[in-house]
């Protein structure tokens, strides 16, 4: 991964330096500034020589990227097919604001928990009722509902989720898809 001379850079920090030996994962380098120290491998990172850059810049061929740049490329719309008979996924806003009427007087812990509470009881009526998809909008956020959606939806064996579809909702949805047994 490193070679003896290979000019580094230490992450997480402002010091760089060249590989002067190598052991195990392991690598002893030798700072600007004149210092030896060790760092482990996922700690470095390999930096260019700027000769190396200049070299691998003069290998692009010009006229060609000249060339790609002004044949306007065809753009492509990729949208939702949905046949006549499909119901759309059931929608389930968790934004604590959509749950009561007024959240005075709620902690925070009070309001995740009737947040998980709820989407626990939704996630528990499609599973009886075989509703095979459901999303859930809880916001973006510090990612805290988010987390504890995932928690929740992992404790399920029949249940797959993701974040749901980035045009729609943003960031700020995730899509339960509940898989049927059949008997």
């Amino acid at each position: 991964m490193f070679n003896k001379g290979d000019k580094v850079s230490v992450l997480d920090e402002a010091v760089n330096g060249i590989v002067l030996s190598v052991q195990n994962n392991e690598a002893t380098i030798e700072t600007e500034d004149g210092f030896v120290m060790q760092y482990r491998f996922n700690e470095l990172i390999k930096t260019n020589n700027t000769s190396d850059l200049n070299s691998s810049v003069q290998s692009f061929n010009l006229n060609q990227i000249k060339k790609e740049k002004e044949e306007p490329k065809a753009r492509s719309f990729l949208k939702e097919k949905k046949s006549k008979h499909e119901i759309p996924a059931p929608e389930f806003d968790l934004h604590i604001e959509k749950l009561v009427p007024n959240s005075r007087g709620m902690s925070n812990y009070d309001i995740l928990t009737l947040q998980s509470d709820t989407a626990k009881r939704h996630i528990e009526f499609a599973i009886r009722n075989r509703i095979p998809k459901i999303v859930f909008i809880h916001g973006v956020g510090e990612g805290v509902l988010k987390a504890e959606l995932d928690f929740l939806f992992g404790r399920y064996d029949n249940i797959a989720f993701q974040d749901a579809n980035y045009q729609k909702y943003g960031l700020g949805a995730t899509e339960v898809f509940i898989r049927q047994n059949v008997k």
